[in-house]
This record gives C-alpha cells, sequence and structure tokens, in this order.
C-alpha cells in the first residue's frame, strides 16, 4: 500500500512541476470501440442551479417504504415500496460497474403526468441501487414507471455494464394513462452514440428481443393522439413523440454531430443537419469510429466548442478579444426583427457535475468524476467500489447559496470564472494543467489496478477507497494553488514573465515584477472596435 501511495504523491509532484439537469450530453463507447476493451459512457450535468457532489447510497436497514424526492427541484413525490436487495452506489454508478445516465429531449406536453409517483432522477439513482446489469435496469425503470406513474417529460437514458450498452428513450402517456412508452436498443459492439436533449431512436426493429426491447403500445399511444399512422414497422419513436425544429437540431443534435465528426469519417455531410437547415439529412443512431477510441479521447470530446467548424465559438465577435467560446444565456436573441441563437457547445459554464464512466472487463469499473465546466475542470478517478466519499466531493459541502472553502464544485468555478475572462490566454492555460493531471492520473490507476488485482479480496475495496479519497483530495490542494497562481500571473490584463525559478523580478529583492507584458486583444476584435468607433478612437498625427 505504501508503494500505492507513493504513486500518487508523484501524481501530485508532476502536477506541481507544471506550476436540471434540464440540458445534459451523452456520448457512448462499446468495448469494442475502446483501447481497453470498456464500455465507457460521459455525462454532463447541465443546470443553473445543479450542484456538483458524489452522490452516495450505502444501504442500511430493510424497510417496506422508502421515500421518493424529485431530483431536478427537491419536491417530497411519495414513498413507493422499498427493495429488500439493494446496491452500493456512487453518482451514477454503482458496486457492480452498471453506469447509468440521461439527457431530457422534453418531446409532447401533452404526456406529461404532474401527478406521476416518479422522475427522471429517482428512476436513475433507485435502479441502480436494485440492478446489476444494464438489462437488469430497463426492465426495472419501465417497472417503476408503470407501477408508480411517471411525473417527468422525455428522457433518454444511456445503460452500460461490462458486457453491453443500450439507449433507452421514454416519455409518460398522459395525466389520464398511467406509465411509459419507451424503446430500448442495444448499440453493436464495435461502435459509438450518443444523445444531447433530443430523442434519437426512429424506426426499430419489432422482432430482435436480442437487441430491441421496446413498450407493447409504444405506437398505439402516437396513434390514438394522431401523430402516426401505418404499420408498427413504419413507426418512428423520435418523430411521434419528439418532432425535430431549428433548436432540436441546432441546441442538441449539433453536440452529438460534433463528437461523431471528432472519432469518425464523413460526418461533415451532415453539417447543414446540426445547423438546423435540413432535418431530412438525419445523422445515425451510431456510427463506427475511424479508430478505437480511448479514455482520454472520450474526456477531451466532453471538452468541445465546435472548434474547428462553422460555429466555431472561438471565432465569431461574439468571443470578445479574448476568444472565449461561451455565451451567456439567453439562448436566442433578437436584432431588427430577426431572431439569431447562440450556440449550445457540449462543454458550458452551467455544468454542475460531470463524468466518464468505464465499465471494465476483469477490473474494477471508474468513475471518472468531475466538477462545473468540462472544459476547465479535471475528472479525478473513483473506484466503483469505494467505500467512502471524498470530503471535497461530499454531499452537504457547500451548496448553489453557500459557498465552502473545501469543496472542489466552488473551486473549479473559481478557476473557471478566470479562465472565462481571457480565454486565450488563461482558458489554455488551465487546459495544460487539466491535461497533465489527468496523463498522470491514468497511470496512477494502472498501478492501483495492480495493487488491488494483488491483494486478498476482501483488502481489495479498501484500497481502492484509500486510493480514490487520496487523488480527490491531491486533486483539490492543486487547483486550490492553481487558483492563486493565476491570480499572480494575469492579474489586471498582464502577464509576468517566469522562468525556471519562478516568476522574474526586477533584481532588487523586493518582488517587484521584473517582465511584464501586455497580449491585448484579438485582431478580429480590434477590426471590429476600429469599424464601430474608429473616427472617435482615431489617432491624429
Amino acid at each position: 500500500m505504501n508503494k500505492l501511495l507513493k504513486t500518487i504523491a508523484l501524481v501530485g509532484a508532476f502536477i506541481a512541476g507544471v506550476a436540471t439537469a434540464d440540458a445534459c450530453t451523452n456520448f457512448i463507447v462499446t468495448r469494442g470501440a475502446s483501447t481497453d476493451g470498456s464500455n465507457m459512457v460521459t455525462y454532463a450535468a447541465d443546470s443553473h442551479g445543479l450542484y456538483g457532489s458524489l452522490y452516495s447510497y450505502v444501504p442500511g436497514k430493510y424497510t417496506p417504504f422508502m421515500d421518493v424526492t424529485e431530483w431536478d427541484t427537491g419536491r417530497y413525490i411519495g414513498k413507493i415500496a422499498q427493495q429488500e436487495v439493494r446496491y452500493r452506489t456512487l453518482g451514477n454508478s454503482n458496486e457492480h460497474s452498471l453506469f447509468i445516465t440521461e439527457t431530457t429531449f422534453g418531446g409532447r406536453a401533452e404526456l406529461e403526468d404532474p401527478n406521476g409517483g416518479i422522475d427522471y432522477g429517482s428512476l436513475i439513482y433507485i435502479t441502480l441501487q436494485r440492478c446489476k446489469t444494464a438489462r437488469e435496469a430497463i426492465d426495472m425503470i419501465v417497472y417503476l414507471a408503470n407501477t408508480y406513474g411517471y411525473c417527468s417529460s422525455g428522457e433518454s437514458f444511456s445503460l452500460i455494464d461490462k458486457e453491453e450498452a443500450w439507449i433507452m428513450e421514454l416519455i409518460g402517456k398522459g395525466p389520464e394513462d398511467k406509465g411509459i412508452v419507451w424503446v430500448a436498443r442495444r448499440i453493436p459492439d464495435g461502435y459509438v452514440s450518443a444523445h444531447a436533449n433530443q430523442a434519437r431512436i426512429t424506426t426499430f426493429p419489432w422482432n430482435d428481443p436480442e437487441n430491441c426491447l421496446y413498450a407493447a403500445d409504444v405506437a398505439d399511444v402516437a396513434r390514438k393522439f394522431g401523430w402516426f399512422e401505418g404499420a408498427n414497422e413504419d413507426f418512428s419513436f423520435a418523430d411521434a413523440y419528439a418532432p425535430l425544429d431549428f433548436g432540436a437540431m441546432r441546441g442538441c443534435e449539433a453536440r452529438v454531430w460534433a463528437f461523431f465528426r471528432t472519432v469518425a469519417n464523413d460526418m461533415d455531410k451532415y453539417e447543414d443537419y446540426a445547423m438546423g437547415h435540413n432535418p431530412a439529412n438525419r445523422m445515425p443512431l451510431w456510427v463506427m469510429p475511424r479508430e478505437k477510441v480511448s479514455p482520454k479521447v472520450l474526456m477531451d470530446c466532453m471538452r468541445d466548442h465546435y472548434e474547428g467548424t462553422k460555429m466555431d465559438m472561438t471565432t465569431d465577435i461574439g468571443a470578445g478579444g479574448e476568444e472565449c467560446p461561451y455565451r451567456w444565456r439567453p439562448m436566442y436573441f433578437e436584432v431588427d426583427g430577426v431572431e439569431y441563437c447562440n450556440e449550445r457547445a457540449t462543454a458550458t459554464q452551467q455544468t454542475g457535475f460531470w463524468l466518464v464512466g468505464q465499465a471494465r472487463p476483469e477490473k474494477v469499473g471508474i468513475l471518472w468524476f468531475g466538477t462545473d465546466d468540462a472544459a476547465t475542470s479535471p475528472l479525478t478517478p473513483v473506484y466503483v467500489n469505494s467505500q467512502e466519499v471524498p470530503e471535497c466531493l461530499r454531499e452537504g459541502n457547500g451548496t448553489m447559496l453557500k459557498y465552502s472553502d473545501t469543496s472542489m464544485f466552488w473551486i473549479t468555478n473559481r478557476v473557471a470564472q478566470f479562465a472565462y475572462l481571457r480565454y486565450n490566454l488563461v482558458g489554455k492555460h488551465v487546459r495544460q494543467y487539466v491535461d497533465k493531471w489527468e496523463n498522470a492520473a491514468f497511470e496512477a490507476v494502472e498501478k492501483a489496478d495492480a495493487a488491488i488485482a494483488a491483494a486478498p479480496a476482501k483488502k481489495q475495496a479498501k484500497i481502492a477507497t484509500e486510493f480514490t479519497v487520496a487523488m480527490a483530495q491531491r486533486l483539490f490542494n492543486h487547483w486550490v494553488e492553481l487558483d492563486k497562481y493565476l491570480m499572480v500571473k494575469y492579474i489586471d490584463g498582464n502577464v509576468k514573465g517566469e522562468d525556471a525559478n519562478g516568476f522574474i523580478d526586477n533584481g532588487n529583492g523586493k518582488d517587484i515584477p521584473g517582465k511584464i507584458t501586455n497580449p491585448g486583444y484579438s485582431e478580429k476584435w480590434k477590426r471590429a472596435v476600429a469599424a464601430d468607433k474608429g473616427e472617435i478612437l482615431k489617432v491624429v498625427k
């Protein structure tokens, strides 16, 4: 164990040497498409009111009933029957390497049932307590929603275990008809898939129970409301229950497209669809990557701002003089009677927490967990069999209305807020720290895996827990120091020079900077200012 803790210390030395959920994103990589043979899923829980912490459930004494509280609002919904056999959970994973994540697509408002007894968030976390596999989880979600009624809008779920990866889409039947209509498709091994707040399952096979499951009345409910006519084989879940519009393509499907084009070939042919201009040019539900996808590549796909595309958020005048790829809400604005949109990229400022889940064959699963914006926050490895939540990630350590000096959420937000002000300098600097931490963390995980495998079974969870807690706390400490360092280096629009010994002083022993530069603004911004107010700002000689 001492050797393992030394490995954690090396990660620290490595870094030190460098100095509602109402709008979410899921990327899914099957084991045949991943470099290490694991099924993987990502999740950015994006909501302006969501506090980022690592949820934990430890099975206690059995009681006949359990309370259900709506995840988004904290509203008490009611009670449901408890299951006697339950499993320990951490975040969106459980001890058996089952991962469940989601994105909300809303869909037909007529199908919402405000009196339902369970919401989409409770479906996730209660199902994780009760199931070992993705197929079991699908059955449990259907059972819970149909038994107690479903009070949320349309949802897409990602479900992965060590063997399979599934997409499940569901929506209520309306206030007069308890339960859900739904369809679930198994992603073929060797492929990647994704969803981002828009239903993506269109037509599906009706006679392939190994790879496709569905509600018996999934098409009949659409017929009842007049949204579909024809044979079952022609029924499209997405078209019936979440028809495409400009926002669905530009604000949602575009994020799927950005992921697909990063890892697969020939995706530029769907650019007009992603931009909201051609709904007929719909993307497939899954694609085969050009090469196997590594966990680090998948992490970085969650940091996308459409760089290198027509929607690149760093290149238009909205990015300002610091090329900032963020647009504050609202999403739409109007000028002279014409409506325009702000881009909604994968990486976004309102993320509460985000993750990359790895269901690894022959190894303990890992929940790579981070708080706040994926582009400026690092992930720390959490073994799914850990028995303790690190203090910096603990629920109750701060809230959206209460700052905490020991919270990972608040320190990553502090760093991000500074990065947004001068993104082309500070943002890029932060990203270097993120990359070096994660690359070193992968090496630490390899050594931890070896230590766990070599230990007796009864000690493995203890080793995994010690590693998880130590890594998270070390990351928190680094980010506290990074926050201080960035303030000193970039205060007031200046950049202080550094050499191998640290900041450069003027040689008089008074800690007065000896080298300060002023980077100014981007060329595009300067030209825009000159065009807007050039006659007033022009220097007269």
